[in-house]
């Protein structure tokens, strides 16, 4: 079965949305191949990056592209419009059948900040997107699951020494999972209360689970707190802070205390 494109949305929001749904059903194509291993995580890499770039060369051929994937041109750096993409986040989870925790990164950066962006998990068969972001329960609410234990999302094979340390300190479960977009998106559905990272990521690792995150008004940040910023000239992004609003305030000064190296 191949993707028939078909006519694409005009609004960005609903176009990110729309290339992920793409890549994502290209994806579960190469997934049921029956390839395994390298040579799964290799064509689904290749298949999911050509599809996201052919389709944004004929769909938004004024817009400049930044993909894990694809060689860094720098003429992004004088554009107005860049979009940030991931095919694949969590190559290792798309190639451990039938795991589901692997997501595609659409994001819209413009003038200086993110505007649209959507994560797909394709094996769970949902797109998430600053079109209709989602909608966190208690949001503003610090009762928010009184009584019980928050959650944090980290890696399932390697979780950092100082979120180990930071979970003592707010008597906190740690969750393992897979790709970095998923971590950010179970803060956004509820099933975790904040993701800390600190072990280095890079710009389409995080930009559009952060476009989506904030629109459903969670906050993102540095660990130090400051901003993130997005469409430099150096791409790596080594830290970041996806949390539930009444936890930040904790979070940051725990690492502004105790820093990443606990």
């Amino acid at each position: 079965m191949t993707f028939e494109p078909g006519t694409p949305p005009t609004d960005d929001h609903l176009f990110a949305a729309w290339l992920a749904d793409a890549a994502g059903e290209r994806l579960l194509e190469v997934r049921a191949t029956g390839l395994e291993g390298r040579e799964l995580k290799d064509a689904g890499d290749l298949a999911a990056h050509e599809l996201l770039t052919s389709l944004l060369s004929t769909y938004r051929p004024q817009d400049a592209v930044l993909s894990e994937e694809g060689k860094d041109d720098k003429r992004r750096l004088a554009a107005e419009r860049v979009w940030i993409i991931d095919p694949l986040d969590g190559t290792r989870e798309f190639s451990e059948v039938p795991r589901d925790d692997w997501a595609v990164h659409v994001a819209l950066w413009e003038r200086g900040e993110l505007v649209a962006g959507a994560v797909a998990q394709p094996a769970l068969g949902a797109t998430f997107h600053t079109g209709a972001a989602p909608v966190v329960p208690g949001l503003d609410s610090a009762d928010h699951r009184a009584g019980e234990r928050p959650r944090i999302a980290v890696s399932r094979s390697r979780p950092p020494a100082f979120v180990t340390a930071l979970a003592e300190h707010l008597d906190a479960e740690l969750v393992p999972m897979g790709s970095a977009g998923v971590k950010v998106m179970s803060v956004a559905r509820d099933l975790t209360d904040a993701y800390v990272h600190a072990g280095g990521q890079y710009e389409w690792d995080s930009a559009a689970p952060v476009a989506v995150a904030a629109a459903a008004g969670l906050h993102t940040s540095r660990v130090d707190g400051s901003p993130l910023r997005y469409n430099q000239d150096d791409v790596y992004l080594p830290d970041l802070i996806v949390c539930r609003p009444e936890l930040a305030e904790a979070i940051v000064a725990f690492v502004a205390e105790h820093g990443t190296e606990v």
